[in-house]
């Protein structure tokens, strides 16, 4: 709530008049008159001739015209003036202004100096917005001010007859009943606004002002003064319920405001002001000023019994005033301070006149809070202390969060576990340790085996419930003063600290590996899962807490590369490793964005009859000026794991179309070339938008770039990989599902797919005459391709006896280093292209 000065409360109307008068001549036309008044906003117009004032014409005088005939408009506006027209003086206080508003009945007065020249206009509703009425305003509400029941016209009502019931009724404005069922209005402004532009004596629902704001009857009176500012209107509609039960205006919050209350208000603000100013002993003052406090005050006498508290401590501590008036502030002790905190306290308090500081209380229930405490002396004019006040905070809450703050900082928020930076500082201080006392302590460093497959066919939420299982599992593993830590994703670290002998690692290596090797039974699923360990020893491998971590994380990639679920010591030569590794990262990174070493070999896919060359498959090469020709076998799972899968394809797939654009600028009869796909590129959002594109950019006819992805990128979301292929293939992109026969095979999706071609896994291939099974899946494959009108590709053909031996099936396409090596494009169209696709030239 806002206090008014006392020295300006009541300040001459000169500071709330409206200087720029808006005036004409008695000769105006009133329709000139009204559309300067509709301009300009205004409520009123002086007319004048000379520097003589005539008269005034204001919003309500439009009531009087008739809108039936519109010669009425051109109407002299001296002769519908109202005369003579009401004065003050700029000095007149604002209390006297309201007065005469409310006994003369006028909505304007014209401000004139003591010459009688006219210095400007004052209007009601300049005293309602201006007046500084704010904290009378929030103590009323809208229903003490509201006019009665509004007038209420009907839609249909020509705009002439609600003039002049609005005339006749003596109303500012009618509410308009509309015939859609909702509500406008037509106000006094809304005439002088038709009188400018005169509509015809049309319907009034078709001129009404909607949508009709409104304000419930229980609002305080500030409230609809700020609406009615805020929306810059003159009218709310008055709501019980549903129903409009009444109309207010600036008008009606001017009315109810009575000049005595006024001065009553202001003396008791004087009254307060002065009283603070005196003295902060007057408690009976002080009383009313603290009862809003959102802390909790105790007032007590010198002896420290308890005179005044205040709703705040009530609130905070459960005892009503009654039950603790007369009694000393012992009767919130908690017991969990000894006297001589106590004592301390008390001495300081009269020693220095205050205390402040941290202390823990009993409420009523019984319950334990913790509050931030200021105890303040009271001391009389001749220093002798009277009076105690100590005021106080609950800060249980604040307590709790900090720990909360103080838990997300140094914890692992899904398994609770210690996080890298809490680990970090444990490490550090166990190496201190077993430096001093010459012990070894060892770090070792967990990732699971096949974790993302988890989290990718079952779900996130039991990705995490199978990370609070092995947490559970890896913790019931180890003793009491080891560290299991978790550093996000599926890898954790264990610290054990005090090794007697370097053998206790490795048993505690295999006694994890066994947890985690247990069957996972999540929901209706169970499974088995399996983890890799690296591990690090102090002092042998390292001396410091971030080497032990990394050499640690280089022994657990060994574990993985040699065939996971077990675990590796550190070696020193794992660091070259890793550095290798690391700089074969930033070159592939280098390669990616530039391209260069970045080449395509063709490898021909032909009919096994007369080794036609019917298409070729596209493979990933890449050439390091220091690293050398590094192979896909090592380049490509880096790729995966360093995220450039994705620039990595488009950059082949980009190779792979001007390879052909430059086949068809020579003349040659290009056969299709297919490209991999990784699941990462393929679920891209803009695969299809990437792939037309680039055939638009090459102007490459369709059907020369077709597309290879593994079974295991469609399975997880059949349906949206159904519409992607779909959306491929009317870009005439061949698509072709490698590696088939593999993982999870289901031959029930393949109907559903719109898929051109399926590529025989080389495993089946292999053991083709040497296993039953494979040759019934060879069987059951090529036949069910055959009906599904799929073309078969059989890779990894590599002797005559495994070409022979597919003479037996239909496959109509053979690929392998039996039939055409992999080669650079310029030694691939040599051999394989022409002006007509022919046969690979046999050796």
């Amino acid at each position: 709530m806002k206090y008014q000065d006392p020295v300006t409360a009541d300040p001459p109307v000169e500071r709330l008049m409206q200087t720029g008068l808006l005036s004409c001549g008695p000769d105006t036309p009133l329709r000139e008159a009204a559309e300067r008044m509709a301009s300009r906003r205004c409520s009123s117009m002086l007319v004048m001739e000379g520097d003589q004032v005539l008269g005034i014409w204001t919003e309500r005088d439009s009531l009087r015209l008739d809108f039936n005939n519109p010669q009425a408009l051109l109407t002299p506006i001296g002769q519908m003036m109202s005369t003579p027209v009401s004065q003050l003086h700029p000095n007149t206080p604002l209390s006297a202004v309201a007065a005469r508003f409310r006994a003369e009945g006028h909505r304007h007065f014209l401000v004139v100096d003591d010459r009688g020249r006219p210095r400007g206009i004052v209007s009601q509703t300049d005293m309602a917005l201006k007046q500084g009425l704010e904290p009378y305003l929030g103590l009323r509400e809208v229903h003490e001010a509201m006019d009665g029941q509004p007038l209420t016209v009907a839609g249909a009502l020509s705009l002439a007859e609600v003039a002049a019931l609005m005339h006749q009724q003596g109303r500012d404005a009618a509410v308009v009943a509309c015939a859609d069922g909702g509500y406008g209005i037509l106000t006094e402004r809304d005439m002088v606004r038709f009188v400018a532009r005169h509509p015809g004596n049309t319907p009034v629902g078709g001129l009404a002002s909607r949508p009709l704001l409104t304000v419930n009857r229980g609002d305080t009176l500030l409230r609809a003064r700020d609406q009615l500012i805020d929306h810059r209107v003159r009218h709310l509609a008055v709501l019980e319920g549903r129903q409009v039960v009444g109309l207010l205006g600036f008008r009606n919050i001017l009315d109810g405001v009575e000049h005595r209350y006024q001065q009553q208000l202001r003396q008791a603000l004087e009254q307060r002001d002065q009283a603070l100013s005196r003295s902060r002993l007057n408690l009976e003052l002080a009383e009313r000023v603290i009862e809003a406090s959102l802390e909790g005050i105790i007032i007590t006498d010198a002896e420290g019994r308890i005179e005044f508290v205040n709703p705040a401590f009530s609130h905070t501590t459960g005892y009503d005033p009654e039950e603790v008036l007369g009694r000393t502030p012992a009767v919130l002790s908690s017991g969990r301070h000894d006297g001589a905190f106590y004592t301390e306290m008390w001495r300081t308090l009269r020693e220095k006149g205050y205390w402040r500081g941290e202390i823990w209380n009993r409420r009523k229930s019984g319950q334990l809070y913790l509050e931030l405490l200021t105890i303040t002396a009271i001391r009389d004019g001749e220093g002798r202390i009277t009076n105690f006040a100590a005021l106080f905070t609950d800060i249980t809450h604040i307590r709790e969060n900090e720990d909360q703050i103080r838990q997300l900082a140094y914890y692992d928020p899904l398994t609770r576990l210690p996080n890298r930076r809490l680990l970090e500082d444990r490490l550090e201080l166990a190496i201190r340790h077993a430096h001093r006392h010459q012990r070894r302590l060892a770090v070792l460093f967990i990732d699971l085996d096949h974790f993302k497959q988890v989290n990718d066919s079952l779900g996130h939420a039991a990705g995490d419930e199978l990370l609070l299982e092995v947490s559970r599992r890896l913790g019931g593993r180890l003793r009491e003063d080891d560290t299991l830590a978790r550093l996000g994703g599926d890898e954790f670290i264990v610290l054990l600290p005090d090794l007697e002998e370097a053998d206790e690692v490795t048993r505690v290596a295999r006694r994890l590996i066994d947890a985690i090797g247990e069957p996972f039974r999540i929901g209706q699923q169970s499974f088995r899962i399996g983890c890799s360990l690296g591990i690090s020893l102090y002092p042998d491998d390292a001396t410091g807490a971030e080497e032990l971590v990394h050499h640690a994380d280089a022994a657990m990639y060994r574990a993985k590369q040699e065939g996971r679920n077990g675990y590796r010591l550190f070696r020193r030569d794992m660091n070259q490793q890793e550095h290798r590794w690391l700089q074969m990262e930033t070159a592939l990174r280098d390669a990616v964005e530039s391209g260069e070493g970045l080449s395509l070999h063709y490898q021909p896919q032909v009919e096994p009859a007369d080794r036609r060359v019917r298409a070729a498959e596209a493979l990933a090469r890449w050439q390091h000026p220091e690293l050398g020709a590094v192979s896909p076998a090592d380049f490509i799972p880096l790729a995966e794991r360093a995220g450039l899968m994705v620039p990595l394809g488009r950059r082949l797939m980009r190779l792979a179309a001007a390879q052909l654009r430059t086949w068809l600028d020579e003349g040659r009869t290009p056969v299709p070339v297919s490209v991999n796909l990784s699941a990462q590129q393929f679920w891209q959002q803009d695969l299809v938008t990437e792939v037309s594109t680039l055939l638009a950019d090459y102007r490459l006819p369709a059907g020369l770039l077709g597309l290879e992805l593994t079974e295991s990128i469609l399975l997880d979301k059949q349906q949206q990989a159904e519409r992607l292929l779909q959306e491929l293939r009317e870009l005439g992109c061949p698509l072709a599902i490698d590696d088939f026969g593999t993982g999870y095979s289901s031959l029930s999706y393949l109907h559903a797919l719109p898929v051109t071609s399926l590529k025989i896994d080389r495993s089946f291939i292999r053991q083709l005459g040497e296993c039953r099974s494979s040759s019934a899946v060879l069987a059951a494959v090529t036949g069910l391709a055959r009906e599904l009108e799929l073309q078969v590709v059989a890779e990894g053909v590599e002797t005559p006896a495994q070409l022979d031996a597919l003479a037996r099936y239909h496959v109509p396409l053979v690929q392998g280093w039996l039939t055409g090596r992999p080669m650079p494009a310029t030694e691939f169209a040599e051999s394989c292209l022409s002006t007509a696709a022919r046969s690979v030239p046999t050796s």
